[in-house]
């Protein structure tokens, strides 16, 4: 049946799965096993040398786990994905068959703080370099782009700015370099943008924010869009060339027309030697997460529209950055990329500065103080502080984190209860 659905509520209930054959449970089972009996010795030799798909170790690879894979490439109409441990595992396995020591790549500077730390810190030990582009020059990724160049990176919608991305002319920028665009998708969710529209290669999500949608569980997923010729150069190896680790195997020229060679190797020599799987029980969690993000995703950007408005005309409130406000700079770009409504999170700035930011946070009562982002309850953070605090002035600056600025994750609950909470807190400044 999922072969043949078409609409998208659809497919964030089905695509993917089927009542267990086994037992006829209609929710997906929680597989909750290390490892899986091979039919015979030729069949496990098949699988351990990729000429079968099928289950050899939880690590690697789990049916639940598969269920959640072909929903999230449904759901962003790619090829393949690959289910991992978290958001930051996702980054890591995405470049890992991309880079090589001495490689580069390029990124926006207007991304999650824990993303730049990443790239900046712990990316060095495997001498892989970041180069920073200004998020809204498209000539500053063509200046940051050479011949070490492996990958451009951006965020659809940015964290914490609730930017929008101009996601086309950069596409354009990492074709003519013969490198792939990896869009991370986190805040916009395939409900609000479809970045492989656009021209993107590769997309990743942190499952743990909207697609998961309760705050229980954690994981992250890359998704294979099957439009890149990793052949067309020799700047992927792992992809293009004999592998040593697979007796000569070449990935591309073997799932090539099926547009997957990336996400199998992705699968069979990143998460297979560095080891983040994301677990049974969390992939059951998030694809339960998964059936209602249509519905959510539609009350959140309502709900973050109404309480920026409310931002906008108060007094101790000196800015706003919302791309679905009439005035955004963002506007046409959040018509164009995210038809179906701007997402849940922006910032803000606070008269006063640092110690304003900080003693709303501590007022509210209803948003809850705590550094995630997508959850059904709205949630308050102030970057500079927490989610930031490792950056530089300038650096919290060019990522949309300064001194004053406060992050909303705008929830599912009634608009009136969100801004009356904020209205109190306000007033406490």
């Amino acid at each position: 049946m999922t072969d043949t659905i078409k609409g998208f509520n659809t497919k964030a209930i089905h695509a993917g799965s089927s009542p267990d054959p086994a037992t006829g449970a209609r929710a997906t089972p929680i597989y909750q096993t290390a490892s899986y009996v091979f039919e015979n010795t030729d069949h496990a030799s098949d699988l351990f040398a990729g000429k079968a798909f099928g289950n050899i170790y939880t690590r690697i690879m789990n049916p639940t786990q598969d269920v959640l894979e072909k929903r999230m490439a449904e759901l962003e109409g790619g090829t393949a994905s690959l289910a991992v441990a978290s958001g930051h595992a996702a980054q890591f396995i995405a470049l890992h068959p991309l880079l090589s020591p001495g490689n580069e790549f390029v990124a926006s500077n207007k991304l999650y703080g824990g993303s730049i730390n990443q790239f900046n810190h712990s990316f060095k030990k495997f001498d892989w370099k970041v180069r920073w582009a200004n998020a809204n020059d498209i000539d500053s990724y063509k200046k940051s782009v050479n011949d070490k160049t492996r990958a451009i990176f951006v965020e659809s919608i940015a964290n914490p700015g609730g930017i929008i991305t101009d996601i086309e002319p950069i596409a354009r920028v990492a074709e003519d370099a013969g490198i792939p665009l990896i869009v991370d998708n986190t805040m916009a969710t395939p409900v609000l943008c479809k970045p492989f529209n656009h021209g993107a290669n590769i997309i990743i999500h942190s499952l743990t924010k909207f697609l998961g949608g309760q705050g229980n569980s954690v994981g992250g997923v890359i998704v294979d869009g099957g439009n890149f010729d990793w052949s067309k150069n020799d700047k992927f190896p792992d992809l293009s060339q004999p592998h040593p680790s697979y007796h000569g195997y070449k990935f591309h020229e073997t799932f090539g027309e099926m547009g997957i060679s990336y996400a199998v190797v992705c699968r069979f020599l990143a998460l297979r030697d560095l080891g983040p799987a994301i677990s049974p029980f969390n992939a059951f969690l998030i694809l339960n997460g998964i059936e209602t993000v249509p519905l959510r995703m539609k009350k959140h950007s309502e709900n973050a529209l109404e309480v920026a408005k409310f931002l906008k005309e108060h007094d101790k409130v000196s800015w706003v950055n919302y791309a679905g406000l009439e005035d955004s700079e963002y506007k046409s770009l959040a018509n164009k990329y995210c038809p179906n409504g701007a997402g849940a999170v922006f910032t803000f700035g606070v008269k006063g500065g640092f110690d304003a930011g900080v003693k709303l946070v501590n007022e509210v009562q209803l948003f809850s103080h705590l550094a995630n982002i997508g959850d059904t309850k709205s949630l308050i953070i102030h970057p500079s502080s927490t989610t930031h605090s490792q950056l530089t002035d300038d650096e919290q600056i060019a990522a949309g984190a300064a001194k004053d600025v406060v992050r909303l994750s705008v929830g599912i609950e009634d608009s009136e209860d969100i801004i009356g909470d904020l209205s109190q807190a306000l007033q406490k400044v």
